[in-house]
């Protein structure tokens, strides 16, 4: 008898701690108390044409599904997010509160119920095909939609789309829409000024005609990049990217192998802003010939380590967001910054990478780095049969390149200028 008093009064503390802050007397609703959270954290792509393979908009959605919501969120599975909260912290956060994860499990276990009707929540409402919850200013679609071959191999394939803009432009917000989810693999928005590289529409990456073009200086090598679990890129208030009129947008797209015809046609969404810019949004890439310890070789049935590291600072800067990129071998990934004194300043920590997850991670406040500052990144990889995202088998020696199977090692930093007197921190800029 003992024994069991024992057992209910650890039971009864371990639900104590489970379900928290007094809810465990209450009738836990999905109008007051659930909706809120699916709708803020798992709504924006468990809905009709985004990412999300069935939607949780309705009570109906959510309560036939509440068991798998209660594993998943229980787990941090779901809502997906990889960057270490103990590390640094993101505006973009999709990272759920234990009191959160509580409710939903106590939600759960009374029986999922939906509470009274006047209480029941207005559904939020999007702008058909985006991700953001406004109507862009300008939709720019591929020309021709692209027949993907039947062939069972990775595409790689350049598309021009002239901006036709009669003026340059200030962008505040960027969203890639692929037309075909299933095979659009990631995407790199470029941008050229000279409309010289038109021809360059529907080649492939291996056509000799696409190196000459490749001479041709680019205005913005990078502007935006689309990943897997990627989503659309905002700046600060105060900050802007600059479209130039008259530019042409160039679209690397990379397709995944399809063994049936089928076809792509995407677009890349602009919304633009008018109020006065301050600073100008830039970008910083550490790639490949950053590393400090190459060749970039990762061996089979090997782990490897490699470390990037940018040239000093030559002027302090602002930091909007960083975005790291690996492919299947990728395991951890950590980025910081060195200051002249001396000083760590942690950028990003991915303790367990994941391919199908990758974001351009914004933060809260603009992230100084002084002047005189090194930026470095590792990045670790498994190429062992232990690694059950490895796509080779029986493993084999990797190295630089665009496909799956191939690897890749970069940190792209979206970024302004900053005078040394200036405070970032001080700024509101999410206004």
């Amino acid at each position: 008898m003992k024994v069991r008093i024992l057992y209910v009064i650890g039971l009864h503390i371990l639900l104590s701690g489970i379900y928290s802050e007094g809810f465990a007397q209450d009738k836990i609703t999905f109008n007051q108390h659930i909706a809120p959270i699916v709708h803020t954290n798992c709504t924006p792509c468990h809905r009709p044409g985004e990412a999300g393979p069935f939607s949780l908009i309705t009570y109906e959605d959510v309560a036939k599904r509440a068991e798998f919501i209660k594993k998943v969120t229980q787990s941090r599975y779901m809502p997906p997010w990889h960057a270490d909260p103990e590390f640094s912290h993101f505006l973009n956060e999709r990272r759920l509160t234990q009191q959160e994860i509580n409710l939903i499990t106590l939600w759960v276990d009374q029986g999922a119920q939906e509470g009274k009707k006047k209480h029941r929540p207005k559904l939020p409402t999007y702008e058909s095909g985006s991700h953001l919850r406004a109507k862009p200013d300008l939709v720019l679609t591929m020309n021709q939609p692209f027949q993907i071959p039947d062939t069972g191999t990775e595409e790689f394939r350049f598309f021009n789309i002239p901006t036709e803009l009669p003026e340059d432009k200030w962008i505040k917000a960027i969203e890639f829409r692929p037309g075909n989810r299933r095979y659009v693999h990631h995407s790199r928005i470029m941008v050229d000024t000279t409309n010289a590289i038109r021809g360059i529409d529907g080649l492939s990456e291996t056509d000799p005609r696409v190196y000459e073009f490749q001479e041709t200086p680019l205005v913005d090598e990078f502007m935006y990049g689309w990943v897997p679990g990627n989503f659309p890129i905002y700046y600060p208030k105060g900050t802007a990217r600059k479209l130039f009129k008259n530019s042409d947008l160039i679209v690397n797209i990379h397709y995944a192998p399809s063994s049936l015809k089928a076809e792509d046609q995407s677009s890349i969404l602009f919304y633009f802003t008018d109020e006065p810019i301050e600073q100008e949004v830039k970008t910083l890439g550490l790639v490949e010939r950053n590393i400090s310890n190459l060749p970039f070789l990762i061996p089979a049935n090997g782990k490897k380590t490699f470390y990037l590291r940018s040239k000093v600072l030559e002027a302090p800067i602002d930091i909007i967001s960083v975005l790291p990129h690996m492919h299947f071998l990728g395991k951890s990934f950590r980025s910081f910054a060195i200051a002249p004194g001396g000083e760590v300043i942690p950028l990003v920590k991915i303790n367990n990478w994941d391919f199908n997850w990758q974001t351009t991670y914004l933060y809260e406040e603009l992230l100084r780095i002084p002047k005189g500052s090194v930026i470095y990144a590792e990045a670790t990889y498994d190429n062992t049969e232990e690694n059950p995202a490895n796509p080779n088998y029986p493993p084999k020696d990797v190295t630089y390149g665009w496909n799956t199977t191939d690897e890749m090692c970069n940190l792209i930093i979206y970024y302004v200028d900053a005078s040394e007197e200036e405070q970032a921190a001080s700024r509101k800029i999410w206004e």
